[in-house]
């Protein structure tokens, strides 16, 4: 029997909160009914959608890395940390890795032997489409609970993304800890609060 996975990320873009990788192995030829890019489906869609893939993917794994990391290593360094970190909690090898975009984490000779990159890989391969599904439903949860804490921010709305009502919230009430300084738009939002 041969197994793929597909390693996907999300929040990459937000101004605030983690950036959360998820790897999902299926079965060489596996797809579960309903599963494609999380940006294409709807919120609800995706929350039911990720109790079947948990029930019917062979492994799957989740892997973070927080505001800090992100400050420290720049976003691209986090997410590659994330992904490693989500890859290392398998306890099922794969034949084959697959993950989206053009750049991969640093991995363990025998996965990195069998893992390749492919770009816009949530259209074209199941297992990565599904991590999407994992990684956004997860990291969407995760700002829920961040907005308890700051609910004056509107995480539960945005995400951390950076929308006209995030910065303008920036502007007013200042910068949180689950903010990331090394985004502009934090960074000059900070100095202006240094200003006042």
């Amino acid at each position: 029997m041969s197994f793929l996975a597909g390693v996907d990320e999300a929040g990459r873009g937000p101004l605030a909160g983690p950036v959360v990788a998820a790897v999902v192995v299926l079965q060489d030829g596996q797809i579960i009914e309903g599963v494609r890019d999380s940006k294409k489906i709807t919120a609800r869609r995706r929350e039911e959608l990720l109790i079947r893939i948990k029930s019917e993917a062979v492994a799957w794994a989740l892997g973070t890395a927080d505001v800090e990391e992100i400050d420290r290593l720049n976003i691209l360094g986090a997410t590659m940390l994330a992904m490693q970190r989500a890859i290392k909690k398998l306890d099922v090898m794969p034949q084959r890795l697959q993950i989206d975009g053009n750049q991969r984490p640093e991995l363990p000779h025998e996965l990195d032997r069998v893992t390749h990159t492919l770009v816009g890989g949530d259209d074209i391969c199941p297992a990565i489409a599904a991590a999407s599904i994992i990684a956004k439903v997860e990291r969407d949860q995760m700002m829920e609970e961040l907005h308890n804490q700051y609910p004056d921010y509107g995480f539960d709305r945005h995400k951390g993304y950076p929308t006209a009502a995030h910065r303008q919230a920036l502007m007013d009430l200042g910068v949180t800890p689950v903010h990331r300084m090394s985004f502009r738009p934090v960074r000059e939002a900070a100095e202006t609060a240094g200003l006042r």
